[in-house]
């Protein structure tokens, strides 16, 4: 909003080309974020718990966990509401990938707030179904997708990380694909959300990345010079022309996290809810596929993936043998039963997803 009212003076007035900048937007969105939440955080939390909008706590988990019984939980509604103000304030609203990327997010969001709902006003315990809530996620996602490469007509081959020539061509089963990307990121993130901060520092870390790979493939000389290939046939890697704007979405997703993680450090006073991890993972997955860097996300967001392959893995083996292989999946449960406090299962994580995180940054020069 900002760059449409105030860019313009440029023409007349000294100082006013910095809004061009996605460096300057994306500074400018996380402190924004970052300073709703924070300021908002303590009123919410308050506003919460008067309604009686309390984290149930499941009798099948860690005993330790009996503690967190009454805390305040759909913090993600500020989450977003920071987000949201942050965005309209220094992102571009004629960007094609901001308003896409925003609407599945919006999309997942009310999946999540519905989820939600039937929780905390319904008294209902297991919530959304899941064999109600994958279906209408797989919906939305497919139907995105086909928008993406049906309708804006995106690029369907597949980027291979460290490997700039293996660009393999899928066709339409890139809907099927970028659909399960985005769906599967979605539920890997709502997994993650078990423990105090545990999902906020990972996914600090990934939007952070996933910040970089969006500006580098929107800057054309930058492209060129890593030699970050996204249309095969064309004489010279230009990346994808506006998907850098997206680099500001990143930034307001972090700030608005890092305020979150503020009111969630251990012990939390504040949870994120489904109406937050939800549009969180989906995002992050629509972002992937739109900076074309979807692989990477195994690496990433690795944190993620090793938190879902633990239920898997789990619930197959079980079913298969009657034996678990975890002493309780999700993988954060597990090290917990172990006799690992709270705390060092966090930290502990954050430095994997840290190094994860760089592990994939590199991949913008080792190709």
């Amino acid at each position: 909003m900002l760059y449409h009212w105030l860019y313009p003076l440029h023409e007349h007035l000294v100082g006013f080309t910095i809004f061009q900048f996605i460096t300057f937007r994306t500074f400018m969105a996380i402190f924004t974020a970052l300073g709703i939440y924070l300021f908002c955080g303590a009123p919410m939390i308050r506003w919460l718990a008067r309604r009686q909008f309390w984290q149930t706590v499941r009798d099948d988990g860690p005993m330790t966990h009996l503690s967190k019984e009454g805390t305040p939980t759909m913090g993600g509604l500020l989450l977003w509401l920071a987000v949201s103000i942050s965005l309209l304030l220094w992102s571009r609203w004629d960007n094609f990938y901001v308003l896409f990327t925003v609407a599945i997010g919006i999309a997942f969001g009310l999946i999540g707030f519905f989820d939600d709902y039937r929780k905390l006003i319904l008294r209902d315990p297991k919530g959304l179904r899941a064999r109600y809530k994958f279906p209408l996620q797989l919906i939305v996602a497919l139907l995105a997708m086909l928008v993406l490469f049906d309708v804006y007509h995106f690029d369907r081959h597949l980027s291979v990380p460290f490997f700039k020539a293996a660009m393999p061509d899928l066709g339409w089963w890139y809907v099927l694909f970028g659909a399960l990307v985005i769906v599967g990121t979605s539920n890997a993130m709502n997994l993650t959300d078990g423990l105090d901060g545990l999902v906020s520092g990972p996914g600090i870390m990934a939007f952070l990345s996933y910040a970089v790979f969006a500006y580098v493939v929107g800057h054309a000389t930058i492209a060129e010079y890593l030699q970050i290939p996204f249309s095969p046939g064309v004489p010279a890697p230009t990346g994808i022309p506006g998907v850098g704007e997206l680099t500001v979405l990143c930034g307001a997703i972090v700030g608005g996290l890092i305020g979150f993680l503020w009111f969630n450090a251990h012990p939390a006073m504040i949870f994120l809810g489904d109406v937050g991890s939800l549009p969180l993972g989906a995002l992050l997955g629509t972002i992937a596929v739109v900076v074309k860097q979807e692989l990477l996300l195994l690496i990433v967001g690795g944190i993620f993936v090793l938190e879902t392959i633990s239920v898997i893995v789990q619930v197959a083996s079980f079913k298969l043998t009657g034996k678990r292989v975890f002493r309780m999946a999700p993988l954060h449960h597990h090290f917990e039963l172990k006799g690992w406090p709270e705390s060092r299962v966090i930290v502990r994580f954050w430095i994997i997803a840290l190094i994860l995180a760089l592990i994939g940054l590199t991949t913008l020069k080792i190709r």
